[in-house]
């Protein structure tokens, strides 16, 4: 039913003078350019007479996705699909093809729907002016409405085909110079036709799922390929976001890591000196007395201090519960060198090692060592064991920071990568 006070849409006809067909017009009084749909001759609508304005001669035929008078609602308002067509820019000696749909309310402007290898934009033409002045030449950015725009495409773009109605003069064969700045999702784009008249328009990147289901099309749209221009980036916020979190995560992490340090003991639970001949095997394994490893589950840390010089030693740990037999094992290389060289001094290694076994349970343990060294002919090494029970760890601190910053720094990367897509095919890549 019409609105109140407007007069109901009509649907003409007029006959085309090549082939005699009749082609509806649905927009008289906006029509400028009507395509036959049998012949394909551009016809002058304004003309009373229907003059042909050009012959259709190419092979080329295009069907479009979207039929001709396909009616529907998109962004909540009714639009009638009147006008096809597709255009081209060559790039580097590669031709880019897309295709677009004249949208169609009496009450409202012409409104468009572009698509390129499955990517839909809804674009309406401007009537206020971006910053920067009325032409687009050499500028690397824009803004509109408050929102900074970047330059990505300059290109020439010639129409190949034509079909239905158009409220402006169209021939197949014409050529403008487009160029385009975007925001994701959103496009600023300038045409420059032959007299140098510059149109604006706004695009805004929209899901073929939601063109489809607004004007109820059968069957689904086509998958998008690659990235295209205003692509919005699916990882757009959710990169910060992840880093904010992370950040959050790390400084609970330091209250807990410098909680830990500051309540670790690190109160001696044993201690005791060996000595181990290399040219006595029968030295090479031990086992000490019995001692207590009190409190809660901790970390200990086992001590080896030597007198090495020029000297090296392995030294392997069993430290094991006297009641339950379970054991804690690890296997220490010490060694310690020096000497002169070019006059310089020179050390290499450290009489001294530690290594921590993490959350070692209470209860009555002991230790059995394994020595073995490299030099037979060396003299007997000495060295002290001391172990000590609830130390301060750093390693499941260092391991929490690897853990919380691998998702954000991914996320990064893939952002990074989806925005190296989008800027690889503009004049900037």
């Amino acid at each position: 039913m019409a609105a109140q006070g407007r007069p109901p849409v009509s649907v003409r006809s007029v006959n085309c003078p090549n082939c005699g067909a009749a082609t509806a017009v649905r927009t008289f009084g906006h029509a400028v350019n009507v395509v036959c749909q049998s012949c394909r001759s551009i016809l002058d609508a304004t003309n009373p007479g229907v003059t042909i304005l050009q012959r259709y001669t190419e092979a080329m035929k295009e069907e479009p996705l979207i039929p001709l008078g396909t009616r529907g609602k998109l962004l909540e308002t009714e639009y009638e699909v009147v006008g096809f067509q597709v255009r081209q820019i060559v790039v580097d000696g590669v031709s880019y093809q897309w295709r677009e749909y004249l949208l169609f309310n009496p009450y409202r402007e012409f409104r468009y729907l572009t698509e390129y290898a499955g990517h839909w934009n809804f674009v309406a033409t401007l009537n206020a002016l971006p910053g920067g002045g009325p032409t687009p030449e050499g500028a690397a950015a824009r803004s509109y409405g408050g929102q900074r725009y970047r330059h990505f495409q300059t290109a020439v773009a010639k129409t190949l085909f034509v079909l239905g109605e158009f409220p402006w003069q169209v021939r197949v064969g014409d050529t403008t110079t487009g160029v385009d700045y975007v925001a994701p999702p959103l496009m600023l784009s300038a045409e420059v036709d032959s007299d140098k008249e510059v149109t604006w328009s706004l695009s805004r990147y929209t899901s073929g799922d939601e063109i489809w289901k607004g004007l109820s099309l059968p069957g689904k749209p086509p998958r998008p390929d690659g990235v295209f221009a205003d692509q919005p980036s699916p990882f757009r916020g959710a990169v910060g976001t992840m880093w904010r979190r992370a950040a959050l995560f790390a400084a609970i992490a330091m209250v807990l890591w410098i909680a830990h340090l500051v309540s670790a003991r690190g109160r001696q639970s044993f201690a005791q000196n060996f000595a181990f001949d290399p040219k006595s095997p029968q030295d090479t394994s031990l086992v000490t007395p019995v001692f207590e490893l009190d409190g809660r589950p901790s970390a200990v840390e086992i001590e080896t201090a030597t007198n090495l010089d020029n000297q090296w030693m392995f030294v392997g740990y069993a430290l094991v519960n006297e009641e339950t037999g379970q054991a804690f094992e690890v296997a220490r290389d010490v060694s310690y060198y020096h000497g002169v060289e070019d006059g310089e001094s020179w050390t290499e290694g450290s009489p001294t090692d530690t290594v921590a076994l993490p959350t070692v349970p209470p209860g009555r343990y002991f230790l059995r060592i394994e020595t073995e060294g490299g030099d037979l002919a060396a003299a007997p090494m000495r060295y002290r064991v001391r172990v000590v029970r609830d130390v301060s760890t750093s390693l499941w601190f260092v391991v929490a920071l690897v853990l919380i910053a691998v998702p954000p720094i991914l996320a990064t990367w893939r952002s990074s990568k989806f925005e190296h897509r989008r800027w690889q095919e503009s004049d900037h890549g």
